[in-house]
């Protein structure tokens, strides 16, 4: 079976092959067809996204389509970045530019004021019109410096 990742990143194509590697199912992204057009992220909240990308790409290729949405929710911030984290700091995205914007912004604020989650919601959609979303979240804090290394938050 196959299955089609709604990404061109290969870190998460990695990391769900790795998830499903004994279940015979063979994972493909958006970089196996390059025809595919971006598929623009609109929604609101990130099950509207994962919905959103999952319907398009299950429509252009025509089987069964898993999409994600995810990001940081800053309470300080009133739930900012969200929908935005990937450009939280504008065009082009950028990781780095990401992470110093958050901490400026919160730069002065106590660890109890730091409260925050990073969401994540995937949809998974088949030609048929069959449905299905999932959300979950991970509580934490934004930290006063940064630390780690690998992505934003």
């Amino acid at each position: 079976m196959q299955i089609l990742l709604a990404t061109a990143n290969k870190g998460k194509v990695r990391e769900l092959e790795e998830m499903l590697k004994d279940g015979n199912i063979e994972v493909l992204s958006l970089s196996d067809f390059p025809d595919c057009e971006d598929i623009e992220e609109t929604g609101q909240t990130f099950a509207e996204n994962a919905l959103l990308k999952a319907r398009a790409a299950c429509l252009m290729a025509g089987m069964v389509t898993l999409a994600d949405d995810s990001g940081l929710e800053v309470d300080a911030l009133k739930g900012a970045p969200g929908v935005f984290s990937a450009r939280f700091a504008g065009e082009p995205k950028d990781d780095e530019r990401n992470n110093a914007k958050l901490l400026s912004l919160l730069q002065g604020l106590s660890e109890k004021e730091r409260t925050a989650r990073f969401c994540c919601c995937l949809a998974i959609v088949s030609p048929d019109g069959q449905e299905s979303l999932t959300e979950g979240t991970v509580e934490g804090e934004i930290l006063l410096s940064r630390r780690g290394t690998g992505g934003f938050g």
